[in-house]
């Protein structure tokens, strides 16, 4: 080993090589290695989990939060929103969502999203669960035929039916909406079957109302071709022969609405097919209606009414004996110079089918005559249209078709096609014709002179009652009255001796006859004069009871 020394001239030492060890691997290092692996894992997961990004435009954003707010679908969550922005024009606003993988085939044109939030519509009540949990938008995936697309518009109120849900939807036309709008139920036989989807105007403003509602599955099957809706909103309130009548359908009806149908009637007993899906339908103000909407054939006749017609309008009944057998269709007055009276003019329509049930099969099984051959003996019988009162309460009035009795002779007219019935005032109007017609008699009697005369007799009566002429007859009256019983009694007590006496005679008479024999003349002059006698005898007794019960008889004659 060399020497070596410093600047001192001291010997220094080298010093001597350590032994190197091999460094061993630490755990340690695998901490960043595996967050960087989970990183990567999260990385890809989220990639991989995450669907596309789309865009919702709704009218507010009320209720939604970027973050927070989710779409789901039957309480699974679907996607979150992202980002919320109001668009350029300041109408409506942007929602950015961002939805998960499994959802790209759902995302298509027939897709509908809307936000759940707590609504009342009418009677009912939706969306209070997000009063806690805070609105979230909803998704209806609608069909499977659809094209994949990532813009939509949302709805600002829930749909009314669901693509899951089965049914078939159908339109009315109704002349006015009412309290009807979306969510209106549907009613069949007072059960709901479905409910109003909502409606359409026409163009313009002229025309009839299209309402779109849905019936749900298996009640839609009851729809027949023929079936017929009516208008049920509200309260029904009808005041008849039957007294008040409060018709009140639902609850929700009473707020929101609701429209009902029926099964339609079975003629000819012919089955009609069941309505397809989008069928439209005639939407009728009441049950009562459509009921009257089932009577196809008409018969339009007027009638011209010289007398008041208050409370008579288009809608008010025809009837006969009480029961309805048409409808009025207008009333109008008529001015037709001042040489004629002013009269109304009311125009009807009669409904054979009210009057035969089998009408159609009447006139296609045999020769039965028109309508009109009833109306032209009926009026020749005696049959006239009155204005009669249908409530005192309400003050309606109805058109009545009555037989009047010595009613003037007259015949059915006509103004082109239409029949002119003859009329006659009714109700109070008639009676108090009838009652003019009697003060008229009465005031064409001469009941001056009438009293002049009575007022005569009574002043003469005492004098002329009190004459001795009066007095001379009223005595001698009283006399025949005496002997008259005088003679009625003897002739009691002398009737056994005289009817004895005239006994004996017929049998002496009988012996002489028997002595001349019974073939001679005189035989015969004898039996017809025995015949006599017989008969005076018993004439006497007659007269003599009746006598003897009315003895006044002498005098006044017999009674009948």
């Amino acid at each position: 080993m060399s020497d070596s020394r410093n600047n001192r001239g001291e010997p220094t030492v080298s010093p001597k090589e350590a032994p190197v060890r091999r460094t061993r691997f630490s755990l340690i290092l695998l901490i960043p290695v595996v967050a960087i692996l989970i990183a990567g894992w999260l990385a890809w997961e989220h990639f991989a989990t995450r669907g596309p990004e789309i865009t919702i435009t709704f009218e507010t954003a009320d209720g939604l939060t970027p973050g927070q707010t989710q779409v789901k679908n039957k309480a699974v969550t679907l996607g979150t929103v992202q980002d919320i922005t109001l668009s350029d024009d300041m109408k409506h606003v942007d929602v950015t969502v961002q939805m998960n993988a499994n959802s790209s085939h759902i995302l298509t044109d027939h897709t509908r999203f809307w936000v759940v939030r707590p609504r009342i519509n009418g009677a009912s009540i939706t969306g209070l669960d997000t009063l806690f949990s805070g609105a979230y938008i909803a998704l209806d995936p609608g069909t499977d035929d659809g094209h994949y697309q990532k813009s939509f518009k949302g709805l600002e109120s829930p749909p009314g039916v669901r693509s899951d849900q089965p049914g078939e939807t159908f339109w009315l036309v109704s002349p006015s909406l009412g309290s009807l709008g979306p969510g209106s139920p549907v009613f069949f036989r007072d059960l709901q079957v479905g409910e109003v989807l909502g409606y359409t105007m026409p163009p313009g403003g002229k025309g009839p109302i299209v309402i779109q509602a849905f019936v749900k599955e298996p009640y839609d099957h009851y729809l027949r071709t023929d079936s017929r809706f009516w208008n049920v909103s509200g309260v029904q309130v009808g005041l008849g022969a039957g007294g008040l009548k409060v018709q009140l359908k639902s609850l929700q009806a009473l707020f929101s609405g609701g429209i009902a149908f029926g099964l339609p009637e079975r003629r000819r007993n012919i089955d009609l097919p069941d309505a397809p899906a989008n069928s439209v339908f005639k939407l009728y103000a009441s049950e009562a209606d459509a009921d009257n909407a089932r009577y196809h054939k008409r018969l339009r006749v007027v009638t011209y009414i010289n007398s008041s017609v208050k409370g008579l309008t288009s809608g008010s009944q025809v009837t006969m004996f009480g029961l309805q057998i048409g409808t009025v269709n207008d009333v109008r007055l008529l001015l037709e110079g001042p040489t004629k009276l002013p009269r109304v003019r009311v125009d009807m329509e009669l409904e054979p089918e009210r009057m035969l049930s089998n009408w159609d099969d009447r006139i296609e099984n045999s020769k039965e005559p028109p309508v009109e051959k009833y109306l032209q003996a009926f009026v020749a019988e005696g049959m006239r249209a009155s204005v009669q009162s249908a409530s005192f309460l309400t003050g309606e009035s109805m058109i009545a078709l009555q037989f009047v009795k010595n009613a003037p002779a007259t015949t059915l007219t006509y103004e082109g096609d239409i029949a002119v019935l003859p009329s006659q005032a009714g109700g109070m109007d008639g009676i108090m014709e009838s009652v003019s017609t009697i003060t008229d008699k009465i005031a064409a009697m001469p009941l001056t002179e009438i009293g002049g005369h009575v007022n005569d007799l009574l002043a003469h009566a005492d004098g002329r009652l009190n004459s001795p002429e009066v007095t001379q007859s009223l005595a001698a009256l009283r006399d025949s009255l005496q002997n008259l019983s005088k003679l009625t009694k003897n002739a009691n007590q002398n009737l056994p001796a005289l009817m004895k006496g005239l006994q004996g005679t017929l049998t002496n008479a009988q012996s002489v006859l028997g002595a001349y024999g019974g073939d001679t003349d005189f035989h015969r002059s004898l039996q017809n004069m025995i015949t006599q006698l017989t008969q005076m005898s018993r004439s006497l007794r007659f007269l003599t009871d009746y006598l003897d019960h009315h003895p006044s008889a002498l005098i006044t004659g017999r009674r009948n």
